[in-house]
């Protein structure tokens, strides 16, 4: 498990610390980049939404080997939210507008992905390591 505070500059433990998962689960490239931008956009929401960037907060990253592959949980301690209401950023109305891609790239790159606690937290399975 890696605890992080809710500081965007502590995003590059997430990459050491999926490196050094990489050593036992041997990611094939491919699956290691999905897991990466996945991981790092969950992380990133989690400080920037979930925990409003207060430092007192923390994120916490967990790993379990499931049949096939591997899970991912990402929690925050903040209010949550509802993964339903985020806007469709391929709608031509969001197109341009700046953000709101996080929650679509996950939902892209990972073989399954459930928001829980209401939406205090996310999990990610990728599939065929």
């Amino acid at each position: 498990m890696l605890t992080i505070t809710s500081n965007p500059g502590n995003l590059p433990q997430v990459e050491s610390y999926l490196k050094a998962l990489d050593a036992d689960f041997r990611f094939n490239d491919e699956k290691y980049a999905d897991i990466l931008i996945s991981l790092t956009e969950a992380v990133n929401n989690a400080i920037i939404h979930g925990n409003k960037n207060d430092e007192t907060k923390h994120v916490h990253i967990s790993v379990k080997e499931v049949l096939s592959g591997v899970s991912f949980r990402v929690e925050d301690e903040g209010n949550g939210f509802n993964h339903i209401k985020v806007p469709d950023p391929t709608c031509s109305e969001n197109i341009e507008t700046c953000g709101g891609r996080g929650v679509y790239i996950m939902k892209a790159l990972a073989d399954e992905i459930t928001f829980c606690e209401d939406g205090r937290c996310v999990e990610m399975v990728f599939k065929n390591l």
